[in-house]
């Protein structure tokens, strides 16, 4: 995780800024929860994609694929 974690005191004083109020019981679970979320976006951050496409664009590669396989087939009927 990163070297400053978000507190349960600090979570509680968000919630509340953003018009959501927590129950005292919650604020070190949604700390804790925030924590991770931020540790799992950082990791996805220092990962090289290199020449990787977007998931978008991958699957618009792939459909497009399909629809010239599917014109080359009903051209060659």
């Amino acid at each position: 995780m990163s070297a400053v974690e978000l507190t349960a005191a600090e979570a509680a004083r968000c919630a509340l800024r953003a018009g959501l109020p927590l129950a005292g019981e919650r604020h070190a679970d949604v700390a804790a929860t925030a924590n991770h979320i931020h540790a799992v976006i950082s990791t996805l951050r220092d990962l090289d994609f290199g020449e990787t496409l977007p998931a978008a664009h991958a699957a618009h590669a792939a459909h497009a694929a399909h629809v010239v396989e599917r014109e080359v087939a009903d051209a060659s009927v």
